[in-house]
């Protein structure tokens, strides 16, 4: 899985999309491969936050989340 980086070289950013389209039947729809970018996009992001350490432990998630729903 390559990493969809703002500044990514447009050949690199073809690779990604010919892959995603591959894994889809041929009577996809237009707003599937959207959701698809998008969600790719969006994990990715995610890893890269977590090998550039923004991270918090479960125990906060769980503190974050306790407050969110006490309201």
């Amino acid at each position: 899985m390559k990493v969809i980086e703002k500044g990514i070289d447009m050949s690199a950013v073809k690779e990604i999309v010919e892959e995603i389209l591959e894994q889809l039947p041929d009577n996809t729809t237009l707003e599937e491969v959207q959701y698809r970018l998008f969600i790719r996009q969006k994990i990715e992001q995610g890893l890269a936050d977590v090998d550039a350490g923004n991270v918090v432990s479960h125990e906060e998630a769980k503190q974050r989340m306790q407050k969110w729903l006490s309201q």
